[in-house]
């Protein structure tokens, strides 16, 4: 219920203060499990990937965040849950690979860190969404998050990774991580 909750006060505020516009909502599927695959611009971007979708999107935050009085219940109540800092631990991994195989909905962020200087993605998102098997939904946010101009997250046809999983080369992990990329920066340039 809090969840519900949450989430109507989060559209309200990013409805008026970033004039939020989703796109493509209905590229996500409604049941089964599913990675919502999206770029990183800011700490913004958890709540803006999964305020105006209508299943419950879960999130990995830094534990340090789950300490805080009020926000750390607050994020865990809208489904995020702890990662150690330094990288994604097996834990973390494990957790997300369980929800997905219970049929929900997770929220990635394949570049990692909202500061990733190089640009290039981790193979983390690729892993958890094969081995949980997972539908993946690229998605874009566009615009900055200045108050009161337009913010828009743009959800993509799902993609059909069959033929770079069923090859299942060495190098599959990044090959699907490209994949995922590729769609997301277009769907970024598409929607600019």
């Amino acid at each position: 219920m809090s969840y519900l909750i949450f989430r109507f006060l989060l559209r309200v505020i990013y409805t008026v203060l970033f004039r939020l516009e989703a796109r493509g909502t209905e590229n996500i599927p409604a049941d089964g499990p599913v990675v919502l695959a999206s770029n990183h611009l800011s700490n913004f971007d958890p709540p803006t990937v999964g305020v105006k979708v209508k299943r419950k999107v879960y999130f990995m935050a830094k534990e340090e965040l789950f300490k805080v009085p009020v926000f750390g219940p607050l994020i865990r109540s809208f489904g995020a849950f702890p990662v150690k800092r330094g990288g994604v631990s097996k834990d973390a991994i494990k957790s997300a690979i369980t929800l997905l195989k219970d049929g929900n909905v997770m929220g990635i962020f394949p570049e990692g860190s909202r500061n990733n200087q190089s640009g290039a993605a981790k193979k983390g998102a690729a892993m958890i969404a094969v081995r949980s098997g997972a539908a993946v939904v690229p998605v874009a946010i566009v615009g900055k998050y200045r108050p009161f101009s337009k913010i828009i997250v743009c959800y993509g046809k799902p993609i059909d990774l069959t033929a770079i999983i069923e090859e299942s080369s060495p190098d599959m992990l990044e090959q699907v991580t490209d994949a995922i990329m590729a769609r997301i920066r277009e769907l970024a340039a598409n929607n600019r």
